[in-house]
């Protein structure tokens, strides 16, 4: 992939997130400052090589489960900023003092979910708690009777399935078809471990669409194992 086809699925899945629409050659050209038919070939290359599809003749684009795993492998490569922005700094004010450590994380769980708009999880001992549900179904990917069935037994069967996968990495991301169960329903897990009283291997974060600010999403999960870590150990 070039640079120039790298900034443009970027701009594509960044734009795909806040308006919820197909990005059309039009406006990336405004953004890139070149002719329409210079960004309709890339793209086409693009597409060609399955970063991006067209859900409708004649429509803009959409990302690809393989075009977000592009975005955020490069996203898991960028080194992160050294002062807390507002919406982690809300995230370390709700976690310490919060009194016992269920509490902790209950607090920690909510915040996410002001923050992302997305469903909230976290590991409390043996038990999943989950907040934010109305967010989840409220996003406009999740109107058909369909996909809220395939969410549905994606949330059913995450309890069982994290503690049997145990997932190591400090930050992990799960996109849409990679997700191991549920993998029709759309959805992106972005998790992150930490250790609690309850577990060396607890786990939070969100769910969500595959559409989502991965880079501020993934921030604020991963801040928040590591001000959970601090907060319950301190």
């Amino acid at each position: 992939m070039t640079k120039r086809q790298e900034q443009i699925l970027s701009a594509i899945i960044e734009q795909y997130a806040e308006v919820a629409s197909p990005v059309g050659s039009s406006l990336m050209a405004k953004v890139f400052k070149v002719s329409s038919a210079t960004i309709r070939s890339e793209m086409a290359d693009l597409e060609r090589d399955g970063f991006i599809t067209q859900p409708h003749t004649s429509a803009g684009r959409i990302p690809t489960d393989k075009g977000y795993r592009y975005y955020v492998n490069n996203l898991a490569n960028e080194k992160l900023p050294l002062i807390e922005n507002r919406g982690e700094r809300a995230i370390s004010a709700r976690v310490t003092g919060g009194g016992l450590p269920e509490r902790t994380i209950r607090n920690a769980v909510e915040t996410l979910v002001e923050l992302t708009h997305n469903l909230g999880l976290a590991t409390i001992g043996p038990q999943l708690y989950m907040s934010g549900l109305s967010n989840l179904f409220g996003q406009p990917e999740f109107m058909s009777g369909d996909q809220v069935q395939q969410v549905a037994r994606l949330l059913d069967n995450l309890e069982p399935w994290l503690y049997e996968a145990a997932p190591n990495e400090p930050l992990n991301v799960y996109i849409g078809q990679e997700n191991p169960i549920g993998r029709s329903a759309g959805c992106s897990l972005i998790i992150s471990r930490f250790r609690s009283p309850y577990s060396d291997q607890s786990y939070i974060g969100v769910l969500g669409p595959t559409r989502q600010s991965y880079r501020d999403v993934m921030q604020l999960v991963r801040h928040t194992g590591e001000a959970l870590e601090g907060a319950l150990y301190d």
